[in-house]
């Protein structure tokens, strides 16, 4: 079957979803929507999409459609593309919070044409120029609140996924954002604050990125994670953010309190306790 689909928003996400989607031959047409004149040029050029078109023709023609916009955004628009919906279209987003966007529209009379999704892959670059090709495979998909969806639609993208090689995992939209606020959104926020923390000394010490190390790298990398993404996902994500940004400041204490106190044995136990995650994470 020659699927059309049709993604909003040409990025690392849509973007790298438009490449395997053809050239695994799931779609046979690739719409896409770029607000951005200089994004949507590079997503031509780059052949993202078969056509660039406007939003009201992107809804029409496809048979899916992916919002793979900031979640700020896609909260406000996701209702008008449902407006737009028969019940042969299904709608997905790919945003990192869940929470805010499912009910924003949990009383539209097309809810049930509607996937919650994120697939948890990605990388600190934003932009048409990020995506590639290969970016889900092996990787985890949150579908969310399923039971509000027609049946037929969440096999229809759990088909898709399947194409992109991800692993499907559901659970409830509130669940999805505490557990994204641990894995995820404290990440990014250490990283920035990190990053703070280094260019406010660099001020005073020129040499000090002469001197950074592969670890350093890879710890401040999601540091270069645009504003414009995770703005809305800190500010949506609030609650649970705070949280663990308040448990991550007890365990920094925790350290700082060991050090200067010159308390090894502590130090060491702490260390040890951290190196625990080897098990989780190989």
């Amino acid at each position: 079957m020659a699927r059309t689909v049709g993604i909003i928003g040409l990025g690392l996400i849509g973007g790298s979803m438009a490449i395997d989607l053809k050239r695994r031959e799931y779609a046979g047409t690739i719409l896409g929507v770029e607000s951005d004149p200089v994004n949507a040029a590079a997503a031509g050029k780059m052949c993202l999409a078969d056509e660039i078109v406007p939003l009201d023709e992107c809804v029409r023609r496809s048979d899916i459609i992916v919002i793979a916009i900031p979640v700020g955004a896609a909260v406000k628009m996701l209702p008008g593309i449902l407006d737009l919906c028969d019940s042969d279209k299904v709608v997905i987003d790919t945003c990192s919070t869940k929470s805010q966007i499912v009910r924003a529209v949990h009383y539209h009379p097309m809810r049930s044409r509607y996937v919650a999704t994120h697939p948890m892959a990605g990388t600190e670059y934003s932009g048409p120029w990020a995506a590639m090709p290969n970016l889900f495979d092996g990787r985890a998909c949150i579908f969310a609140n399923t039971e509000e969806s027609d049946p037929r639609a969440v096999k229809t993208i759990e088909e898709m996924y399947d194409v992109l090689n991800m692993r499907p995992i559901y659970m409830n939209a509130d669940a999805h954002d505490v557990h994204t606020a641990y894995v995820s959104h404290i990440s990014h926020v250490t990283s920035f604050a990190l990053a703070l923390t280094v260019l406010e000394k660099e001020k005073d010490e020129k040499h000090i990125f002469d001197l950074a190390s592969g670890g350093f790298s890879s710890t401040v990398r999601l540091a270069k994670s645009s504003s414009e993404m995770w703005v809305p996902i800190l500010t949506q994500n609030h609650d649970n953010v705070l949280h663990v940004i308040d448990t991550y400041l007890e365990k920094m204490k925790e350290f700082r309190d060991a050090i200067a106190e010159y308390d090894s044995e502590r130090i060491e136990d702490l260390i040890h306790e951290a190196n625990r995650i080897k098990k989780i994470l190989r």
